[in-house]
């Protein structure tokens, strides 16, 4: 028995390659002849080199947008651009204000690649996606194109304004609006960049671009000038901040003055016054006391007596007197015999009793 296996027939294994080969030819030509636009770009289909088709309208009349069909490739080749809007960011440059300042500016650009307004256009070369297809080709050409433009036109403009014109603002906080300097050097730059005064077509006419914004992002002095700059802009605000100082010191020296002077016052016055009613309380005192005294003389002595004591005799004090002294009759004697009732008193009361 023969275990060896059968061989199938080699007509029918090339039949099945020939036929899968088939299937894949056909799916690639099906899908190499659609073409799908999306509504963020616009299409251009050449054949050998020649525009056969061009899709550039997204109106509400006519639009470009979905599926569309060419003869598969090679024979017909898509090409694409992006119609979004782009923002190109060039790196800043040295430029020369009209009074010889050296700053460098750092600018911003939106454009975009035109669309076609005209419906009815047949001819595709006047087609904006056509003319940047054919000017240009790529973004990144385009984009070193428009900055060469913009260098040029910003220098020259630059040239006709002086450094203290761009930096004047009303507001610190807010951008460039309204008729500023700033705001009219990029509205100028703008319009020269899109067509020139010497220039018979535009950069739309020209290329299919379209400038929707330039502006100035920011402006800065050489890295070889900030230093004394700065050094500048520190020795103006020390001057500023000593005149305040200044100003200061001297309000200081005014307010402590004025309250120096009326501190004298105020102590002034009130001396007087205190002078005044210490016056008059001694002389009210005075009066008291002498009133007193004369109501009965040998108690006023009494005291005094006390009181010189008092003011002399200590445990350190030795006193060398006659023995007729007055000023030892009471250290000798002691307190003499006072009566219960007033000599005035008593005087008064004499003629009551009958006695004289």
């Amino acid at each position: 028995m023969n275990s060896e296996p059968k061989l199938r027939n080699p007509s029918r294994v090339w039949h099945s390659i020939w036929r899968l080969m088939l299937a894949v030819a056909v799916i690639a030509a099906a899908l190499g002849s659609v073409v799908f636009v999306d509504e963020t770009e616009w299409v251009i289909v050449e054949r050998f080199g020649v525009i056969t088709a061009v899709y550039d309208q997204l109106g509400e009349a006519k639009s470009d947008r979905g599926l569309h069909f060419k003869l598969p490739w090679p024979i017909e080749t898509v090409r694409r651009f992006d119609r979004r809007l782009q923002l190109f960011d060039p790196r800043g440059r040295e430029m020369f204000t009209s009074d010889r300042k050296n700053i460098i500016v750092d600018t911003y650009l939106c454009w975009r690649i035109s669309g076609n307004e005209q419906a009815t256009v047949a001819d595709f070369g006047n087609r904006p996606a056509v003319k940047f297809y054919r000017g240009l080709g790529t973004i990144s050409t385009a984009e070193a194109r428009l900055d060469t433009r913009v260098r040029a036109v910003l220098a020259a403009e630059m040239g006709k304004l002086a450094l203290s014109d761009l930096l004047s603002v009303t507001d610190s906080e807010a951008g460039p609006q309204g008729a500023s300097p700033l705001a009219s050097l990029t509205e100028r730059v703008r319009k020269q960049v899109q067509q020139q005064t010497d220039e018979a077509e535009s950069m739309a006419e020209r290329f299919g671009i379209e400038i929707v914004d330039i502006g100035i992002q920011r402006i800065n002095l050489p890295e070889g000038n900030l230093f004394a700059v700065y050094e500048r802009m520190r020795k103006e605000r020390n001057q500023i901040a000593q005149r305040y100082r200044s100003a200061g010191e001297a309000e200081k020296l005014m307010i402590e003055s004025q309250a120096k002077r009326r501190s004298s016052e105020i102590l002034a016055k009130a001396g007087s016054q205190a002078a005044k009613i210490r016056a008059t309380g001694e002389a009210a005192a005075l009066q008291i006391r002498n009133t007193a005294h004369a109501r009965d003389p040998e108690f006023y002595a009494w005291l005094r007596n006390l009181e010189s004591y008092q003011k002399i005799l200590n445990s350190q004090t030795t006193l060398v007197l006659s023995a007729s002294s007055p000023f030892l009759k009471l250290l000798t004697d002691g307190v003499p015999q006072q009566s219960t009732s007033h000599p005035k008193s008593e005087k008064s009361a004499a003629p009551e009793g009958g006695t004289p």
